[in-house]
């Protein structure tokens, strides 16, 4: 009740200077509605907390009301509370306080399932696929890999003692980490593809992204001076600092170029953005991978190019957000993110995504779209994320490699593969030879899987029982389940070159973790073997952008 009474006297005091301020500049004014609202919330907040029949967390009901209220505006203004900042500081600098290891629960145990090279997790001897049991003596048996990603992060220099279980193994492993500072490369992989064709993968417009792929691609054409192009791929790269996507545009662009422009509710906020710098080549070709989850960030980077003809986009429609956030302290060391702004590339147009369902961008139809001109004159669309030049059919798993991963079988595989082998080929020479092994072992598990067709048709069923006609229809259903349960049988067999390209990317990051898995994934990468045919097509490349 006293901690009650002095929650309620902090919100009165700092109610009744809002109040004064807000009365004496707009007494029936928006102001007031303000002051008003803020005072029913804080008696209502006051009154829960103190007569609601059962006890209640006052921490946990605000947030709740928090949550709800900036749910009612878009999906990316949130409140971060001082238990996230460790969080948030990753998402904008790339790095946090911790031990370096990402982890997920399978089969009810919280698991381990990457980790990156050099840091405490690797170095103590940690392994993809451990479990952890305990923390610091606590349990981990009911948190979620949320829980246990906020508790692994920590301040660098302070100890974490973590007990796991090794599969394979009864004994547990007991292991004290120092927490370091972790930074995640925003660029992990730069390289060839080909003998002329280079590239590099931004995976985050974290600090320093322009200045990591403006030294991929000098270090590119110093390694390859018979260099003619280079990819970009920034598919998956949900965005970041609105600055590096401005510094990445300018790796290609010229020094003075207006790459995008803000316009907020406050005109005075409104601003320009141009590059700075010279550019390291405005000539090379360039081709910028992208699908439905590069946003942000990576929608200004890839928009530009296609808005001054600079590159080729090729891949699937982007994920359509044209907002920009800023964070603003609430006290306590807590924030809120919040869009102030639109943001709009040369063309004049903006892509953001003008509906949502379930917080996700809904696609509308292009003729529902404004058409503006790219500086050569080309045809491009405002609203729903950016269009490729080129697009490429998504390459969406199958049924059988989704129903494995949900089963977690591709990764648990690979973890009993690794314990079994202490090493294996470079990951440019790396073949997995014993995809009828790994039946055996689905064979082993039971695995089974459903598929969005056979929901329909236990829909169907229901419906048709409601209706009074399943003795009708019976026997047609059950006649396409078979079909489809047959069919299933063979799915394994059927899509073994894409269940082995995963079963291999599993494996490899095992050994040689990030890098390695990039390096394995360009091999059977379909998106950057048509790039690189489209860089080596220079009739067609010009066409494209003429």
């Amino acid at each position: 009740m006293e901690k009650m009474k002095r929650i309620a006297s902090v919100s009165a005091f700092a109610l009744i200077g809002f109040v004064g301020i807000s009365f004496v500049t707009d007494k029936h004014g928006k102001y007031f509605e303000i002051a008003k609202n803020i005072e029913i919330f804080t008696n209502l907040y006051k009154e829960i907390n103190t007569y609601y029949v059962d006890d209640v967390e006052p921490a946990k009901l605000m947030r709740t009301g928090v949550d709800a209220m900036l749910e009612s505006l878009d999906p990316y203004t949130n409140y971060i509370s001082e238990s996230e900042i460790e969080g948030f500081k990753y998402m904008i600098d790339g790095k946090y306080g911790g031990i370096g290891a990402d982890t997920k629960e399978i089969d009810g145990k919280i698991t381990i399932t990457f980790s990156h090279e050099g840091l405490p997790a690797d170095e103590a001897g940690l392994k993809v696929g451990d479990q952890i049991l305990s923390i610091d003596g606590k349990s981990t048996e009911g948190k979620s890999s949320d829980d246990i990603s906020d508790i692994l992060k920590g301040s660098p220099g302070s100890v974490v003692e973590i007990v796991v279980n090794r599969p394979g193994s009864s004994k547990e492993i007991k292991k004290s980490l120092t927490r370091e500072e972790v930074k995640v490369p925003n660029v992990p992989f730069f390289g060839m593809v080909s003998n002329d064709v280079g590239y590099i993968t931004l995976t985050t417009f974290t600090q320093d992204a322009g200045k990591n792929v403006s030294n991929a691609l000098k270090d590119l054409k110093k390694e390859n001076p018979a260099i003619k192009g280079v990819i970009l791929d920034l598919r998956g790269n949900g965005g970041g600092l609105l600055r590096e996507a401005i510094n990445v545009c300018n790796v290609f662009i010229p020094k003075g170029e207006e790459i995008v422009v803000t316009r907020s509710r406050v005109k005075d906020w409104d601003r320009s953005f141009r590059t700075l710098n010279a550019p390291v080549d405005e000539e090379i070709k360039l081709v910028v991978l992208i699908d439905d989850n590069s946003a942000s960030a990576s929608e200004i980077v890839s928009g530009v190019m296609q808005d001054l003809d600079r590159g080729v986009l090729l891949g699937q429609r982007s994920y359509g957000k044209g907002l920009v956030q800023n964070t603003r302290d609430v006290g306590y060391n807590s924030k809120v993110k919040l869009t102030t702004a639109k943001y709009y590339i040369p063309s004049g147009r903006c892509i953001q995504a003008v509906s949502y369902k379930d917080g996700e961008p809904v696609d509308i139809d292009d003729s529902k779209r404004t058409a503006f001109k790219t500086r050569n004159g080309r045809k491009v669309l405002d609203g729903g994320g950016v269009k490729p030049d080129v697009i490429l059919k998504d390459g969406k798993l199958s049924n059988v490699l989704r129903g494995l991963n949900k089963e977690h079988l591709v990764f648990k595989y690979a973890t009993n593969y690794y314990l079994k082998n202490s090493e294996v080929a470079q990951p440019d020479n790396y073949q997995f030879d014993d995809f009828t092994g790994f039946m055996n072992y689905v064979a082993e598990e039971s695995f089974s899987f459903d598929t969005e067709t056979e929901d329909m048709l236990n829909d169907l069923k229901s419906k048709a029982k409601e209706d009074g006609y399943y003795d009708v229809v019976q026997g047609d259903i059950k006649s396409i389940k078979d079909k489809i349960l047959m069919s299933k049988k063979n799915d394994l067999k059927k899509y073994q070159k894409e269940i082995t390209e995963n079963i291999e990317k599993e494996i490899i990051g095992r050994y040689y973790y990030q890098k390695g898995q990039i390096e394995i994934s360009l091999r059977n990468d379909s998106e950057i073997k048509e790039a690189i045919k489209l860089i080596n097509d220079g009739s067609r490349y010009n066409g494209i952008l003429k």
